[in-house]
């Protein structure tokens, strides 16, 4: 599909005919430099698009604690715990062209210790934030060489939340790299899938679509399966097949490898993980006990 979104046909997406989106798009592109694709997805809801770009430009234009610098580097290690190359190649631009360290880029172990200690919570944050505790606020706030204080870790704490839902985003309407998303040779060029394979002209976006087109065909299938033999057993209650659709679900969930999804994925978003495979675990599971939870205003 051609066009800033895999998901949206390139009619529907706002051009300049439209006033009132184009008017929002203006708006971006002067306080960010550029008008990337999410902005112009998001032109299809011009009032949402204005509050967005309102937010970006507070969190990373405006005086607050943290340099600007290392407000993108944030950016890029939330972008990773959710393997999201998009927003992390664009941060990369984004973290060299505010005068950040290239020997940054590396991977996380290039990046000051300071930076690094955000690591636990951001992983949390990102897959099971029921398990922050006060500790692990403690633990970053505690004096030392290395602390934050609690106006830089209230910054970077809404930073990281702020770019896991926006990964979510991305996701969810199929935001494909810009042209201008290649960051020197920090970079690796984008999947070829993307562009240079025949099959990615299909509405779906090339063979990765069609993966996931058939996985759905597959559950549904076992679905089917699920309640055909519930007409042959008798004194199956509601509640049971509802535990047996659940399982079915839980077992065919659509999580490929991240290794396969994108060559990127290989060094230039893996190097900005530690404990890669960590991630979310559902904790509503009926008959266990349930962990606590860390509850705050």
């Amino acid at each position: 599909a051609r066009g800033p979104s895999t998901f949206i046909p390139l009619g529907e997406i706002p051009q300049e005919g439209g006033e009132s989106s184009l008017h929002q798009l203006l708006e971006a592109f002067v306080s960010a430099g550029r008008v990337d694709h999410v902005a112009v997805v998001m032109g299809l809801h011009p009032q949402y698009l204005s509050s967005f770009w309102k937010t970006q430009y507070l969190l990373l234009r405006m005086d607050g604690p943290l340099p600007y610098h290392k407000r993108h580097y944030i950016a890029i290690m939330a972008a990773a715990r959710h393997r999201c190359s998009y927003l992390v190649r664009l941060h990369m631009g984004e973290f060299l062209q505010v005068g950040g360290n290239p020997a940054w880029l590396q991977g996380l172990h290039c990046a000051p210790h300071k930076l690094r200690n955000l690591n636990e919570i951001n992983k949390l944050l990102a897959h099971r934030p029921w398990l922050i505790t006060k500790e692990h606020i403690e633990a970053l706030l505690k004096p030392g060489e290395d602390s934050w204080s609690l106006a830089e870790l209230v910054q970077a704490l809404v930073l990281l939340t702020h770019y896991h839902s926006l990964a979510s985003f991305v996701f969810g309407c199929g935001i494909k790299p810009g042209e201008d998303q290649d960051v020197g040779n920090s970079c690796s060029p984008p999947s070829p899938r993307s562009d240079s394979s025949p099959a990615s002209d299909d509405s779906m976006g090339g063979s990765g679509g069609m993966d996931a087109m058939q996985e759905v065909e597959v559950l549904m299938e076992r679905m089917k399966l699920l309640q055909e033999n519930q007409l042959e057993e008798e004194g199956v209650t509601q509640e049971e097949m509802a535990t047996r659709f659940e399982l079915e679900k839980t077992e065919s969930l659509l999580v490929p490898s991240s290794d396969i999804l994108d060559p990127f994925l290989q060094s230039n978003i893996r190097c900005f993980l530690e404990d890669p495979e960590f991630g979310y675990k559902d904790f509503t599971r009926r008959g266990e006990q349930a962990p606590p939870t860390f509850r705050a205003q």
